[in-house]
């Protein structure tokens, strides 16, 4: 069971990362290539109001022209002048290394190179064991409650034994943030098992009997289910689905990519949710915000990532 404070909202995530932020220790975040016009206005937003330092790791000239065309003022930040992909994520992986940084943050990188780097045996920051998977933290449109989305941006299409290690890693998050015995549903399109014509299905119910024989620890987990019977407790008794999971999940782990893509981006533009998420698994939260993400969103990823760092220190 966490001993952290509980996060109910992102209003209370900011909060806590500005309480941490407090006395001049705001987090140092190293952005990879800082040449980019969205990534620089969050990092500097993250700065204004107390969540994070930025570092400006890439082409400075270029990260400057750009920085003039928006009107922001970079002069207050340290620049590290690096002029190529693989230069950029060193360097910011390196600052993370020695102390020099607590967050990484991708600017004009492909994902997949940033990530590569953090999981660099040699020079990265891997976590032993533990697989990189993407975790989305949003306020429900339904309730207003706080809940996790999982993996919307990294396994394309995992097997079994991903998903087991996605779960855990959405667990630790959720735990991060205070949760209490979170509640996952293994999402698919029925609550039924229908194998072979739906995987998702068989793979809901094993885990949900792994965590019936503890291997997920202090935590609730139903598969297969359905979206509304996992939201919406209307739903569940309409149904007569009588689970403490149902109406109820924190945790929205999804089949596969395409699946958490589409619902991350509907949560996004058709509702108007604020999407605040990082890449996880490794010794560092990593940010990796989309081009398409709001303003709000990158800002709230930057004060998720800093939570989840300063929690997460021994």
């Amino acid at each position: 069971m966490s001993d952290f404070p509980t996060i109910t909202s992102l209003n209370e995530l900011v909060q806590a990362a500005l309480d941490y932020g407090r006395g001049g220790s705001m987090p140092r975040v190293a952005i990879a290539r800082s040449a980019e016009g969205f990534v620089l206005r969050a990092g500097i937003e993250a700065f204004e109001r107390g969540v994070a330092e930025p570092i400006l790791v890439g082409d400075m000239d270029e990260t400057k022209r750009i920085a003039d065309e928006r009107g922001l003022d970079i002069s207050p930040f340290r620049q590290v002048h690096v002029t190529d992909d693989a230069g950029a994520v060193f360097e910011a992986v390196r600052l993370f290394r020695e102390g020099e940084a607590q967050l990484i943050m991708k600017g004009l990188v492909p994902t997949a190179t940033l990530l590569k780097a953090v999981l660099n045996k040699e020079t990265g920051v891997p976590h032993g064991g533990r697989i990189l998977s993407h975790v989305a933290v949003f306020e429900s449109p339904v309730d207003g409650r706080l809940m996790l989305l999982t993996d919307p941006g990294v396994n394309i299409a995992p097997s079994l034994q991903r998903k087991v290690d996605i779960l855990k890693n959405a667990l630790d998050v959720a735990r991060t943030l205070g949760m209490k015995e979170p509640k996952a549903a293994i999402l698919a399109a029925t609550e039924k098992i229908n194998y072979p014509a739906m995987p998702a299905t068989l793979d809901g119910d094993i885990l949900t009997k792994m965590a019936r024989q503890g291997q997920f620890g202090d935590a609730q987990i139903l598969g297969p289910l359905s979206l509304d019977l996992a939201v919406s407790r209307k739903v569940a008794a309409t149904k007569r689905f009588d689970s403490p999971v149902a109406g109820n999940a924190d945790i929205l782990l999804t089949p596969n990519i395409e699946a958490g893509n589409v619902l991350y981006k509907s949560l996004s533009t058709l509702c108007g949710c604020i999407m605040a998420a990082v890449v996880v698994g490794s010794r560092v939260p990593v940010v990796v915000p989309s081009r398409g993400d709001s303003d709000a969103s990158k800002f709230h990823s930057i004060a998720l990532a800093s939570v989840l760092a300063r929690r997460s220190r021994p």
